[in-house]
C-alpha cells in the first residue's frame, strides 16, 4: 500500500496525459492538448527520477519528491518572512534591519508602546542615564588618527564604512557607498581588493586596505611593490593605510577568486592577469614575525609620506598580539591605529567552520587589545577601531565602553544600499545588485538614490548616538566608560560592565612583572612567554 502511494503522482500523470489526449482528439480542444503535453512531460520527469542514481528521494518518490527540494530551496525565505521572530538575530534580526531601512530612507525610526526585549533575561544590557543630561553635537563626533610618527593625521568620523572589496560588491554598490561617504563626511574602507575606479569616482575619503595579495601595489609575482604602493598612496583621496592581518569572518584563511570570475575590470584593479586564479595567501609574504610587522608599518608610513598606517586583525592566539606589543616597545615603531574585527563579522564567502568556530568575538578581542596597549603605556598614541555587527548607536556606545575610539560597519551600510539579507553573496545571484558582478542585477541599484540612503543612515545613526550620550551626561563618545553600561551576569544580577571586564593599570606590563600572578588572564599565563622573533610561545 505504501509503495502505491509513493508512485501515485507518477502514475496519475500518465493517466491524465492519456485522458486529456483522448478528450482533445474527440473534441478538437487545443487547451486539452496542452494539458496532455504537460502531464506527459511530468510522466517523463518521473521516469527520469526512477532511472537516475544521484537522489534516493527521487528514486523512491518519483515526481512528488521534487516538492521536497522546492520547499527546502525556499525555506530561508519562508523562515525570514513568516516564521522568524522579530528579535532573532540570524545574523541580523528583523528589528535591526528595519531600523537601518528606516534611517536610510529618512523615515520614522521611533517605536511605540514600549520595548519588546526581555529586560530581565541574562546578558540584557542598558545605558545608565544621568540626572543632568547634556546636549551633544554630532558634528563634533570625530577622532584624530595619527600618532607621534605620523605627519598627516586624519580626522575621522566615529562611524565609517568597513572593509568591502570591489569584486565582492558590485561596481554600483561601491559607487553608492563612496558617494554617500563624500556627502556625509565619513570614510570608506576599500577592503583588500584595491582601489578601483569606482572608489575614486566621487572623491569620498578612502582607507586603503592592504591584504596579503597586495592588490594594487604588487609585482607580477605577487610580492609587495614599493613603487606601485607609493604611487597609489600619494592620491589625496587616500587618508589612511590599513594592513589586513586577518578578517573576523575567516581569520587565518586566504582566498581564491577563480579565473572565470577575474573580469577585465578586476584584473586591472588588482594588478593580476586574466585567465588565472587570483590568490590571497593566508599569510603576508612581507612579514612573518612581530618585528617584521613593525618594520613593514615603518616602510608604509615612509612611502606614503607620513599618512596614518595601522593594521586590522581578529584576535586569535593572544600571545601573538602580546608579541606585537613587545615589538612596539623594542623597535619604538607604533601603528597609528589598530582595527579589531570580531569573529561575528561578515564576509562574501567563507568556509562554515571558519565562520562559526574560528577567531575571538569583538568584545573579548577589543578589550584584550585595549588592555594590552594600556599595560605598555601606549594607549594614548594608538587609536582603536572596532568592527563586527555594529549598526545602531547603542552598538557604538558598547564598543566605545570596551575601548574603541571609532566604529566601522559593513553589513549596516549594505542594508542601507537595499540588502535584504538573502545570504546569497557567494552565489553572484544577489537579488538587490549589492553583492554581484552580474551587470543586469547591478542595474537595480541606482547610485544617486542609494548614496543618499548611505548618507542618511550615517547621519541619523550619529544623531541617535548624540542623544544617547547626552542622556548619559556626556558631550562626546570618547567620554564613554564601561561603568556607564549595565548588564545582567550569568545569575541574572544587574552589574556594571566594568565589573565583568578585565582591566589593566597604565604601564603595568612594563614594570610590575613581580606581581604578574595578580594579572587577569590571559596576561598571567602568556605575557612573559610571548616573543618578538616569531609568532608563537617561547
Amino acid at each position: 500500500m505504501e509503495a502505491l502511494l509513493r508512485f501515485t503522482s507518477w502514475a496519475a500523470s500518465l493517466l491524465l496525459a492519456v485522458l486529456c489526449w483522448a478528450l482533445a482528439v474527440s473534441q478538437g480542444s487545443l487547451l486539452l492538448q496542452g494539458f496532455a503535453v504537460l502531464f506527459g512531460l511530468m510522466f517523463l520527469v518521473g521516469c527520469a527520477d526512477v532511472m537516475q542514481s544521484h537522489h534516493a528521494i527521487l528514486r523512491n518518490y518519483p515526481l512528488i519528491g521534487h516538492c521536497r527540494f522546492l520547499l527546502e530551496y525556499i525555506r530561508p525565505e519562508i523562515r525570514q518572512y513568516f516564521l522568524e521572530d522579530d528579535e532573532a538575530k540570524l545574523p541580523f534580526s528583523r528589528n535591526q534591519r528595519a531600523l537601518v531601512y528606516a534611517r536610510a530612507k529618512g523615515q520614522n525610526d521611533k517605536r511605540g508602546f514600549g520595548t519588546i526585549k526581555a529586560v530581565y533575561d541574562k546578558d540584557s544590557e542598558w545605558l545608565s542615564q544621568s540626572m543632568a543630561p547634556r546636549h551633544a553635537s554630532p558634528e563634533s563626533f570625530r577622532v584624530s588618527i595619527g600618532g607621534p610618527q605620523c605627519r598627516v593625521p586624519y580626522s575621522a568620523s566615529v562611524f565609517n564604512i568597513s572593509a568591502m572589496s570591489f569584486g565582492s560588491l558590485s561596481a554600483n554598490a561601491i559607487r553608492a557607498l563612496n558617494r554617500g561617504a563624500k556627502l556625509g563626511g565619513f570614510a570608506h574602507d576599500t577592503g583588500e581588493g584595491s582601489l578601483s575606479p569606482y572608489h575614486r569616482e566621487f572623491g569620498g575619503d578612502i582607507i586603503w586596505e592592504l591584504g596579503s595579495g597586495y592588490f594594487g601595489c604588487r609585482t607580477p609575482h605577487g610580492q609587495f611593490s614599493p613603487e606601485n604602493f607609493a604611487r597609489q598612496a600619494a592620491d589625496p583621496q587616500v587618508k589612511m593605510i590599513e594592513i589586513k592581518v586577518s578578517q573576523g569572518a575567516k581569520p587565518g584563511h586566504g582566498g581564491v577568486l577563480p579565473a572565470a570570475k577575474v573580469s577585465a575590470e578586476i584584473a586591472l584593479t588588482r594588478d593580476v592577469p586574466m585567465g588565472q586564479d587570483c590568490v590571497s595567501p593566508a599569510g603576508h609574504p612581507e612579514f612573518s614575525t612581530p618585528l617584521q610587522l613593525m618594520d613593514f608599518i615603518r616602510r608604509l608610513r615612509e612611502l606614503s609620506h607620513g599618512k596614518p598606517v595601522g593594521f586590522k586583525l581578529c584576535i586569535g592566539q593572544p600571545w601573538e598580539f602580546f608579541g606585537v606589543a613587545k615589538a612596539m616597545l623594542q623597535t619604538g615603531i607604533y601603528p597609528d591605529f589598530i582595527v579589531v574585527d570580531g569573529s561575528e563579522g561578515g564576509t562574501g564567502a567563507a568556509p562554515v567552520e571558519f565562520t562559526d568556530h574560528v577567531g575571538m568575538p569583538l568584545r573579548e578581542g577589543l578589550r584584550l587589545v585595549h588592555n594590552t596597549l594600556t599595560g605598555i603605556g601606549l594607549r594614548q598614541h594608538i587609536r582603536l577601531g572596532a568592527s563586527g555587527k555594529i549598526i545602531s548607536a547603542f552598538d557604538i556606545v558598547r564598543a566605545m565602553a570596551l575601548g574603541a575610539d571609532w566604529c566601522n560597519s559593513a553589513r549596516g551600510f549594505m542594508f542601507a544600499l537595499g540588502c535584504i539579507q538573502s545570504r546569497s553573496c557567494h552565489t553572484d545571484f544577489c537579488p538587490t545588485g549589492v553583492a554581484t558582478q552580474d551587470k543586469l542585477r547591478q542595474r537595480a541599484l541606482v547610485v544617486p538614490d542609494k548614496a543618499q540612503r548611505v548618507q542618511q543612515f550615517h547621519r541619523n545613526t550619529v544623531e541617535s548616538l548624540a542623544e544617547l550620550i547626552g542622556a548619559a551626561g556626556l558631550t562626546h563618545p570618547g567620554q564613554v566608560r564601561p561603568e556607564l553600561l549595565m548588564m545582567r551576569d550569568a545569575t541574572g544580577q544587574a552589574v556594571p560592565m566594568s565589573r565583568q571586564l578585565p582591566t589593566l593599570a597604565e604601564g603595568v606590563l612594563l614594570n610590575d612583572v613581580g606581581n604578574s600572578d595578580q594579572w587577569p588572564e590571559p596576561f598571567r599565563s602568556y605575557w612573559q612567554r610571548s616573543r618578538v622573533e616569531a609568532f608563537g610561545l617561547a
